[in-house]
Protein backbone atom coordinates (compact mmCIF):
# COMPACT_ATOMS: atom_id res chain seq x y z
CA UNK A 1 0.00 0.00 0.00
CA UNK A 2 1.26 3.48 -0.89
CA UNK A 3 2.08 5.80 1.98
CA UNK A 4 0.76 9.36 2.15
CA UNK A 5 4.01 10.48 3.85
CA UNK A 6 6.11 13.16 2.16
CA UNK A 7 9.84 13.50 2.77
CA UNK A 8 10.70 17.15 3.50
CA UNK A 9 13.85 19.26 3.82
CA UNK A 10 13.40 19.05 7.58
CA UNK A 11 13.27 15.22 7.40
CA UNK A 12 16.49 15.20 5.39
CA UNK A 13 18.17 17.56 7.87
CA UNK A 14 17.03 15.36 10.77
CA UNK A 15 18.44 12.26 9.02
CA UNK A 16 21.80 13.98 8.50
CA UNK A 17 21.76 15.07 12.16
CA UNK A 18 21.08 11.50 13.38
CA UNK A 19 23.32 9.60 10.97
CA UNK A 20 26.27 11.94 10.37
CA UNK A 21 26.56 13.59 13.75
CA UNK A 22 26.56 17.23 12.65
CA UNK A 23 24.57 19.68 14.76
CA UNK A 24 20.95 20.29 13.74
CA UNK A 25 21.93 23.68 12.36
CA UNK A 26 24.90 22.29 10.39
CA UNK A 27 22.71 19.47 9.09
CA UNK A 28 20.10 21.94 7.83
CA UNK A 29 22.85 24.06 6.20
CA UNK A 30 24.32 20.97 4.50
CA UNK A 31 20.94 19.93 3.05
CA UNK A 32 20.26 23.51 1.87
CA UNK A 33 23.72 23.70 0.29
CA UNK A 34 23.27 20.43 -1.64
CA UNK A 35 19.79 21.43 -2.86
CA UNK A 36 21.05 24.89 -3.82
CA UNK A 37 23.95 23.42 -5.84
CA UNK A 38 21.55 21.09 -7.63
CA UNK A 39 19.07 23.91 -8.36
CA UNK A 40 21.80 26.24 -9.65
CA UNK A 41 23.21 23.54 -11.94
CA UNK A 42 19.78 22.72 -13.36
CA UNK A 43 18.87 26.40 -13.80
CA UNK A 44 22.03 26.88 -15.87
CA UNK A 45 21.17 23.87 -18.05
CA UNK A 46 23.53 21.33 -16.50
CA UNK A 47 22.57 17.71 -15.85
CA UNK A 48 22.65 16.44 -12.25
CA UNK A 49 23.50 12.75 -12.02
CA UNK A 50 23.41 11.00 -8.65
CA UNK A 51 24.83 7.50 -8.86
CA UNK A 52 22.37 4.72 -7.91
CA UNK A 53 19.58 7.30 -7.68
CA UNK A 54 18.94 8.96 -11.02
CA UNK A 55 19.52 11.86 -13.37
CA UNK A 56 17.85 15.26 -13.35
CA UNK A 57 18.06 17.20 -16.60
CA UNK A 58 16.51 20.18 -18.35
CA UNK A 59 14.84 19.75 -21.72
CA UNK A 60 13.71 22.42 -24.16
CA UNK A 61 10.22 21.81 -25.53
CA UNK A 62 9.22 23.48 -28.77
CA UNK A 63 6.04 25.42 -29.35
CA UNK A 64 3.06 23.30 -30.34
CA UNK A 65 -0.68 23.32 -30.63
CA UNK A 66 -2.55 21.70 -27.75
CA UNK A 67 -6.21 21.11 -27.12
CA UNK A 68 -8.38 22.20 -24.20
CA UNK A 69 -9.87 18.89 -22.99
CA UNK A 70 -13.08 20.57 -21.78
CA UNK A 71 -13.92 22.54 -24.89
CA UNK A 72 -11.87 20.82 -27.61
CA UNK A 73 -10.53 24.24 -28.66
CA UNK A 74 -6.99 24.36 -29.99
CA UNK A 75 -4.63 26.48 -27.90
CA UNK A 76 -1.02 27.44 -28.61
CA UNK A 77 1.52 26.08 -26.13
CA UNK A 78 4.62 28.27 -26.03
CA UNK A 79 8.17 26.89 -26.00
CA UNK A 80 9.49 26.18 -22.52
CA UNK A 81 12.15 24.43 -20.47
CA UNK A 82 11.06 21.46 -18.38
CA UNK A 83 12.79 19.51 -15.66
CA UNK A 84 12.96 15.75 -16.16
CA UNK A 85 14.05 12.91 -13.88
CA UNK A 86 15.18 9.48 -14.99
CA UNK A 87 15.62 7.03 -12.12
CA UNK A 88 18.58 4.65 -12.21
CA UNK A 89 17.93 0.95 -12.76
CA UNK A 90 18.82 0.33 -9.11
CA UNK A 91 16.24 2.90 -8.00
CA UNK A 92 13.57 1.47 -10.33
CA UNK A 93 14.17 -2.02 -8.95
CA UNK A 94 14.14 -0.77 -5.36
CA UNK A 95 10.89 1.12 -5.82
CA UNK A 96 9.30 -1.89 -7.54
CA UNK A 97 10.22 -4.07 -4.56
CA UNK A 98 9.24 -1.41 -2.00
CA UNK A 99 12.47 -1.93 -0.04
CA UNK A 100 14.11 0.40 2.45
CA UNK A 101 17.86 0.23 2.99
Amino acid sequence: MMSEKTLTRMDLSEAVFREVGLSRNESAQLVESVLSHMSDALASGETVKISSFGTFSVRDKTARVGRNPKTGDEVPISPRRVLTFRPSHLMKDRVALGKKT
